[in-house]
């Protein structure tokens, strides 16, 4: 089992490479990441965007753009459908974002041509490698769906578990996080983590074990689950922690990177691909890592 991002790089070296098709390239964080991941075996890359701007960069991050196909499209707009082409046509398994926004990355991903939909719901799932814990934690959704109902949670933790499935955990523990552990008709969000586990129990959902509702203590501790007198094959050991709202999601995410000891990386999933989606503000360790886990998913896909 891969319990830390350390065993993330070492199967991404040894399941990678994979290529990585990068929607407008013309990003210095980016291009650093992905060489970096290229000198480790782990990923190669065709770089779409704007070349002279990609060449700037290179020159003065000492990065050598000979070992990568480069396709010169300066519209943001028509640099992601390109990148997005590449995947759907086989000649690359992942797409990154680059300079641009999410919205038109997106846009090219659901394109009907040549995207890459499926016509399940896409979520964004994190993985975070915490100090003083044994395993990874996936949180889904801060990212991507702002309130979903019950079968959009339904599908958001489907895609959560393929991701722990990419990483070796053949049968991960969800945890429908709440405010609170019992359900209260008052509070939504409780009803629907109950309905969630009966919807696993009856097979509705599958390739992973789900309970709710869960407060966040007695989701992680198995001193608090014990003391609150809960019996779940999930309490206390939750691998994926699935949040009500993106509010709840965005709150705890950017908590745990920056209250917490803790290394990550993010992904879309849902589509035929995974898409590397990082934001300017994370660090090229999360790059990197995210690259890692588009790796894991790749191969196993």
């Amino acid at each position: 089992m891969i319990r830390n991002f350390n065993d993330v790089i070492k199967y991404a070296k040894e399941r990678g490479p994979k290529t990585i098709s990068v929607a407008c390239a013309q990003d210095a964080e980016v291009l650093i990441a992905i060489d970096k991941a290229n000198k480790m075996g782990i990923a190669n890359a065709i770089l779409v965007g704007d070349k002279r701007k990609m060449e700037a960069i290179a020159d003065e991050k000492s990065i050598d753009l000979r070992k990568y196909e480069i396709i010169d499209i300066k519209d943001l707009s028509e640099a992601s459908l390109k990148a997005v082409e590449l995947v759907s046509s086989g000649k690359a398994h992942i797409v990154m974002k680059g300079l641009v926004d999410t919205s038109i990355i997106l846009k090219a991903v659901l394109n009907a041509e040549v995207g890459l939909r499926t016509g399940n719901v896409l979520s964004h799932v994190a993985v975070f490698d915490i100090l003083g814990y044994d395993r990874l934690f996936f949180v889904t959704d801060a990212a991507m769906n702002i309130a979903p109902d019950l079968n959009t949670k339904k599908q958001i933790i489907e895609n959560a578990a393929k991701v722990a499935h990419s990483l070796d955990i053949d049968e991960p523990k969800v945890a429908v996080i709440c405010a609170k552990e019992k359900v209260n008709p008052k509070m939504p969000a409780t009803v629907d983590a109950s309905e969630l586990e009966k919807m696993n129990k009856n097979g509705e959902i599958t390739g992973c074990v789900v309970g709710g509702p869960f407060a966040l203590d007695n989701a992680v501790s198995i001193e608090a689950a014990k003391h609150k007198g809960i019996d779940h094959p999930v309490a206390g050991m939750a691998d994926i922690l699935m949040v009500p709202t993106i509010e709840a999601g965005n709150v705890l995410y950017k908590s745990m990177v920056f209250f917490s000891d803790s290394k990550n990386a993010g992904i879309i999933v849902g589509a035929k691909a995974p898409i590397v989606l990082t934001s300017r503000a994370d660090s090229e360790e999360t790059k990197l890592n995210s690259i890692a886990l588009g790796v894991l998913m790749a191969a196993k896909q």
